[in-house]
């Protein structure tokens, strides 16, 4: 699969507000946002329908200022996005502290609730766990999935422990059991394949046609001496929001148990390589192109 291809216009845009907007109390002009996703490979009318979408779902609110239109971050959305900031920049993708707890969920659900079963397993997978057998499943460390649980009203159907493996438990292959390994170091490695020519070339770098995201960068309108940082604002919105979509996938499997050539750091440090070169141009964009107001306090 190619992640790139696969980012949807909402995971875009929280990213987008989640690096421009979360934690400065500003609501953003919708015209900047059509502005920066025009470079990102996405046109008006999927970026207007975005955030219409995200309006109605409880994601973004709108603040009129005269004729124009702001979008502003819900409690929801800024919860979802601060998560978002923690796993990038503070749990990283590579577990080194793991200090040998485990989350065991069981739960017995009657037969005829195959929709809840689903719902169940998607979001424990969503959270980390997998299955180590088929109502039994297993993630890494203390995860709090009382909410999940209470969300989908399974309370009563599942049952939630902190667990040690006993001595002498081969955790690798536990691990090769209930995870797909080979899956997730496809992502790590494909994003690697995808963002590691960026890390020594620039937008306005005429060598770099073959790199990520060039297929949304050469339609981009050309804008004279400003494309070059706009390229760099829409490139960089592109490789955190797929960096992220990557490092949710993974459960954070306790790297001493994983195989010696474990991928994920590898694209960490480029992610993180990238990220620094693309920054000074996007900066330099975002504060001088994009239309800010401070949150109303009527708004708030």
């Amino acid at each position: 699969m190619n992640t790139e291809e696969s980012l949807r216009p909402q995971s875009l845009m929280l990213t987008f507000l989640g690096d421009q907007v979360l934690g400065r109390d500003v609501c953003v002009y919708s015209g900047s946002v059509i502005d920066v996703f025009a470079r990102a490979g996405i046109g008006e009318q999927a970026t207007r329908s975005t955030l219409t979408r995200m309006v109605n779902r409880g994601l973004l609110r709108r603040q009129r200022e005269g004729r124009r239109m702001y979008f502003g971050l819900t409690e929801y959305s800024a919860a979802v996005l601060r998560d978002g900031e923690r796993r990038i920049w503070q749990t990283g993708a590579v577990n080194r502290e793991w200090d040998g707890t485990w989350t065991l969920l069981g739960f017995s659900l009657p037969e005829s609730w195959q929709r809840q079963r689903h719902d169940l397993r998607a979001k424990l997978a969503w959270s980390g766990f997998g299955p180590l057998f088929s109502g039994l499943w297993i993630a890494p460390g203390e995860v709090d999935v009382s909410s999940l649980v209470a969300e989908l009203g399974l309370a009563a159907h599942v049952k939630i422990f902190r667990a040690h493996a006993d001595t002498g438990m081969d955790i690798g292959a536990m691990i090769e059991e209930t995870w797909d390994l080979a899956e997730l170091a496809g992502h790590y490695e494909g994003f690697v394949r995808r963002w590691q020519p960026w890390e020594t070339r620039l937008p306005d770098d005429a060598s770099a046609a073959s790199g990520s995201g060039e297929s949304a960068l050469a339609s981009s309108p050309s804008s004279g001496r400003e494309e070059p940082h706009l390229a760099a604002l829409a490139l960089r919105l592109r490789l955190q929001a797929e960096w992220l979509q990557v490092i949710r996938r993974d459960p954070r499997l306790p790297v001493r148990h994983l195989p010696d050539d474990w991928p994920a750091e590898q694209a960490e440090k480029t992610f993180r390589a990238v990220y620094d070169r693309l920054t000074p141009l996007a900066q330099g964009a975002s504060e001088r192109l994009l239309d800010l107001v401070p949150v109303r306090p009527d708004q708030v």
